[in-house]
């Protein structure tokens, strides 16, 4: 396990800069398996040092690349697998280790494209909003998002603009259609927010 004070989504993509020892071992470990590990969220404490408290609910993660750097360490690129729940904490030795267990959507419930077409609405108007305000509040706006239903609605969750709790939030709901209508609503909200701060600000002008 590598927890994160920040929530990584299936179908998301990030870099990892691995440099504490024990990280190294989990990495050199996990390519002589599958390349996978499991990546949770902070509850309390640090990234660095151990001793965290951690949340239960979480997201398998592949190693995609791997670029060795100075001392030992490595950049990693990779990418959310599935989402995942610890059924046990295991002890920190060498690194923090979990019995895990797999995460499914209900089944039968495909996505709705309706409700997906009005969340991706909602995610856009809310980045191009901040990026009127703050260009470097947001990540690239014209990334290219998949044909695939499932897959752009987990890219939604990862391009929506919200705190870490909100995101636990959106990867801990087991209905994919009421993941995206809760990813909607919360950026339907901070849009909101966010304008009538503007006209506050112009206001004060």
């Amino acid at each position: 396990m590598f927890p994160l004070s920040t929530v990584v989504f299936p179908h998301q993509e990030i870099p990892l800069l691995v440099f504490e020892p024990r990280y190294q071992q989990l990495v050199h470990d996990v390519q002589e398996g599958d390349g996978r590990f499991g990546i949770c969220l902070i509850a309390r404490g640090s990234e660095v040092g151990g001793g965290d408290e951690r949340y239960d609910t979480g997201t398998v993660v592949r190693i995609r690349d791997v670029w060795p750097m100075a001392g030992s360490q490595y950049l990693l690129h990779v990418e959310g697998v599935a989402r995942c729940t610890v059924d046990e904490w295991l002890v920190d030795d060498p690194y923090p280790r979990a019995a895990l267990r797999g995460l499914e959507d209900f089944p039968n419930r495909p996505v709705d494209l309706e409700v997906l077409r009005s969340t991706e609405s909602a995610v856009k108007a809310l980045r191009s909003l901040l990026s009127e305000v703050n260009t470097e509040s947001c990540i690239r706006m014209h990334c290219e998002l998949s044909s695939d239903p499932c897959v752009r609605a987990w890219q939604l969750c990862a391009l929506a603009p919200m705190s870490t709790l909100d995101q636990l939030k959106v990867l801990s709901e087991n209905d994919a259609n009421e993941r995206l209508r809760l990813v909607s609503e919360i950026s339907c909200e901070r849009y909101g927010d966010l304008q009538r701060q503007i006209e506050m600000a112009g206001n004060d002008a």
